[in-house]
């Protein structure tokens, strides 16, 4: 596509992992105009493996979104973009995104599957293991540790949902780190579930299978580490657009219906971004979600009465 591009477009979606091309993939399907602009940054780019997506289970994730892509983009009415949407706005017919070339593109409904950036405690040696041996998700990378032995580095007291899920996973260390003191009732029920409490302060982890050093000179091993990270949506287009936003107890996200619509008329959201949890499996029923209700948004709003209520 050119600058001097006229076209209007049923839709814009700005996200083109797994929610954003499930969504694309229901409107190409309806023979519906789609651009899907796509900044190439999946949340789960860390991650080497990705499981408990049906079909798909114990596939590297850039091979489960290189081929949906793949697939999408064959549709004729699909067309893709790679970059970065850096404006929303309304306009009289819909919606103008402007890419950060300055190039704009209109389209009569947005829908917005941007993702969300993840926040990690400022402890040396925990980024650079984020998805290969520090996870978040115990349904995603639980099973592979084989039953080994499991830390959990505490943020806050949310860190007790971590804590109580894991031992069906692998006998489990909560590692306080200062964040949190669990009172007298959290830590009978720490102790029902088996797991070990460890105040020491950290300060490093090393090696794959992680170590964790701790200040008082100890180096504890385990199989793998979780930890809760907080995050945020990953554009600020949605608060250009005014979209309502709720917040979680790791973060803020999009809020929409049962339909994926936010507070918006027009404008759709899906993926991590527009829930306080996330999952591949999570993201695609999401955006199937959101792609068959914006479909329906155009046809039975074909004279785009909606915009007149806002």
């Amino acid at each position: 596509m050119n600058g001097n591009d006229t076209t209007t477009f049923d839709a814009i979606i700005v996200g083109g992992s797994y929610a954003g091309i499930a969504a694309a993939l229901q409107l190409a399907r309806a023979r519906r105009r789609v651009l899907v602009v796509d900044e190439g940054l999946r949340r789960n780019r860390f991650a080497s493996h990705s499981h408990g997506f049906l079909g798909q289970d114990g596939r590297p994730p850039g091979e489960i979104a290189s081929e949906a892509r793949d697939q999408l983009i064959r549709y004729p009415t699909v067309t893709w973009m790679t970059g970065r949407a850096g404006e929303a706005a309304r306009t009289g017919e819909g919606f103008q995104i402007t890419a950060q070339d300055g190039i704009a593109y209109r389209g009569r409904r947005l829908l917005i599957a941007v993702g969300v950036v993840d926040e990690l405690p400022a402890i040396p040696g925990l980024a650079e293991r984020w998805g290969r041996s520090v996870f978040h998700c115990p349904y995603c990378h639980g099973y592979e540790l084989m039953q080994g032995r499991i830390g959990v580095v505490a943020v806050s007291g949310q860190s007790m949902h971590h804590a109580l899920m894991l031992p069906d996973w692998g006998p489990t260390t909560l590692l306080l780190n200062a964040a949190f003191e669990p009172d007298a009732d959290q830590s009978a029920h720490l102790a029902r579930r088996g797991v070990s409490v460890e105040t020491a302060l950290i300060s490093g982890i090393d090696g794959d299978p992680p170590e964790v050093s701790l200040a008082d000179g100890r180096t504890l091993p385990f199989a793998g580490l979780f930890v809760l990270p907080r995050s945020r949506v990953a554009s600020p287009l949605a608060a250009q657009l005014g979209c309502a936003t709720e917040d979680g107890p790791l973060g803020t996200h999009i809020r929409v219906d049962a339909m994926q619509e936010t507070s918006i008329p027009g404008v759709f959201a899906c993926g991590d971004a527009a829930r306080a949890a996330g999952s591949v499996a999570l993201a695609v029923g999401a955006g199937t979600i959101a792609g068959t209700a914006l479909h329906r948004s155009l046809l039975f709003c074909e004279d785009d009465a909606l915009f007149a209520r806002s």
